[in-house]
């Protein structure tokens, strides 16, 4: 392990919830507090995120003001932004409507202040300096939300946004700051710069620190003792082995099995290498990946094998009809600082649709073990593969999901209230 990442487990607390121990969903729900949730995935993004799943079970106590990432000065100059991120510029440009319900106790807030693009920043104690300027500044974009709505001694929800929540716990003043560790953010170019000096010491100093995987609660708690694994829920309403998935048009005139990934093509997290040992094995395979690509897997040569086919991006909803329709699920992952620790919610959802699943071996995976096929390198995918199509059986496929069943957003959000109540009981209700 790269002695950046090595855990310190001496600190951990007596009785406080240690990374790794399972979640017990008899914990009662925190109830009646003000939530302020910031992170890196607006409200608008269209594939959902970990974050709007926990604001969405907060607000079912609470009420939870979620802050979608503001728009610094290039984002404001690009020509080429998101539908979202456009009508966030419109609604600045023309003093729209900033605050939004979209639940009966949830609000969409669209902070109206264009922040300084600053990552160009050589040093990073001005770095920090620029960040304490952008945090005043929505901050008190965030403060005039909450006397909008009335909200009083919220807890902070930080979901792994470190530039514009570095110094919101100094300038909110929260009741209580929580900060939620679910990638590792220090492994892309973008964030390498400065987030290795700036996400430990954001670590350090929040009130609590809580995690999707163990392996990041093991990583957290080497900085604040006050780290806690809540686990990791999947949408097994939409991912639902009972359900009615009827077969996509375009896999209909397939002849051999299809060797299937549905997710974003990132050429960061996965291993083109992989795919294209797969492909070229066996020629009867049908190698499909369902997922939006980035500029890397777009100028692939793997576009020109006649097995593999890129289906770009699908509906959420339409996932698990493509899910249902592959012979064996492959998760290709590269080996790195990305992908190491990284909970990879998209194997829940294969298992939650029975499906025989073969993957990179990771420290993230090792949940996974008696459930999935696991490869310690490239060239022992395919024969995996013939192992997972070969052993498939009723039995194995009822097992796979009865395990995914049991990673649900209930258990998770009892993890999380469990350590907000060992931490700091909650206030008053209002």
């Amino acid at each position: 392990m790269n002695s950046s990442l090595r855990p310190d487990h001496s600190a951990t607390p007596k009785g406080f919830a240690a990374p790794g121990e399972a979640p017990d969903a008899s914990v009662p729900p925190i109830r009646g507090r003000d939530f302020v949730v910031i992170g890196l995935q607006p409200w608008y993004y269209e594939i959902g995120s970990n974050c709007k799943n926990i604001a969405t079970r907060l607000g079912e106590q609470n009420r939870v003001l979620y802050v979608n990432l503001p728009v610094n000065r290039k984002t404001w100059h690009a020509k080429q932004n998101t539908k979202g991120v456009q009508e966030h510029i419109s609604l600045i440009r023309h003093k729209g409507e900033k605050i939004r319900q979209v639940a009966p106790q949830i609000w969409e807030f669209y902070p109206p202040t264009v922040l300084e693009s600053i990552n160009w920043l050589p040093s990073t104690a001005l770095f920090k300096a620029g960040c304490y300027l952008n945090n005043r500044r929505l901050a008190a974009d965030i403060r005039e939300a909450m006397r909008t709505l009335g909200f009083r001694d919220p807890i902070l929800f930080n979901d792994n946004d470190v530039y514009n929540g570095f110094y919101l716990k100094e300038c909110l003043r929260p009741s209580l700051s929580i900060y939620y560790m679910r990638d590792f953010l220090q492994g892309y170019a973008y964030w390498r710069r400065h987030l290795p000096a700036l996400e430990p010491a954001l670590i350090r100093k929040s009130d609590l620190v809580v995690a999707n995987s163990t392996f990041y609660a093991e990583y957290c708690s080497g900085y604040n003792p006050r780290s806690a694994y809540m686990g990791q829920g999947c949408n097994l309403e939409l991912f639902n082995a009972d359900g009615d998935h009827p077969m996509p048009e375009e896999l209909k005139g397939f002849d051999g099995p299809v060797i299937g990934y549905v997710g974003a093509l990132d050429s960061e997290r996965l291993d083109e290498r992989v795919i294209r040992i797969i492909a070229e094995y066996n020629p009867s395979w049908n190698v499909v990946l369902v997922g939006p690509e980035d500029p890397a897997f777009r100028d692939s040569s793997l576009h020109a094998l006649p097995n593999v086919h890129f289906l770009g991006r699908r509906p959420l909803a339409s996932l698990p009809a493509y899910i249902a329709a592959f012979a064996v699920c492959m998760n290709p992952q590269l080996i790195n600082p990305i992908t190491r620790g990284n909970y990879p919610l998209k194997i829940d959802e294969y298992l939650a649709l029975g499906k025989p699943v073969v993957a990179s071996r990771t420290r993230a995976m090792e949940l996974f073990e008696s459930h999935t096929y696991q490869a310690g390198s490239p060239e022992e995918y395919p024969v995996l593969i013939e192992r997972a199509l070969a052993e498939d059986t009723p039995e194995r496929r009822a097992q796979r999901i009865a395990f995914a069943r049991t990673h649900t957003w209930e258990n998770c959000m009892a993890a999380l209230y469990r350590a907000i109540g060992q931490y700091r009981p909650p206030g008053p209700v209002r």
